[in-house]
């Protein structure tokens, strides 16, 4: 699934090299961005009792879900909760989905 990384308000965040890769379509766009995972996501009993949250800031995961299950859209949720970046947003739905397909493959 191609997933662009780019925003309707600016370019894409740029993070070092370090912690993503980008994949590039055709035209130079950003279709995907792929992060470790220890910087899509963490865990930390000091942190909100050790509920899931994105890394660098204490927005539980759950937020997401409950959002895109209300039927918002990850624009709403990234304006609601603008310490979460894109590229994480999407390479958590990436890895979730990842996650499930292999579950039940």
């Amino acid at each position: 699934m191609a997933v662009s990384s780019r925003s309707r308000r600016g370019p894409a965040v740029d993070f070092p090299y370090s912690l993503h890769r980008s994949l590039q379509g055709r035209n130079g766009d950003i279709l995907a961005t792929v992060m470790e995972p220890n910087q899509i996501v963490h865990s930390d009993p000091e942190i909100l009792g050790g509920t899931p949250v994105f890394v660098g800031t204490r927005v539980p995961v759950d937020a997401l879900i409950d959002f895109l299950e209300g039927g918002d859209t990850v624009e709403d949720f990234l304006e609601n909760y603008p310490g979460v970046s894109r590229e994480q947003v999407f390479a958590f739905l990436e890895e979730a989905s990842r996650a499930l397909v292999a579950k039940i493959a």
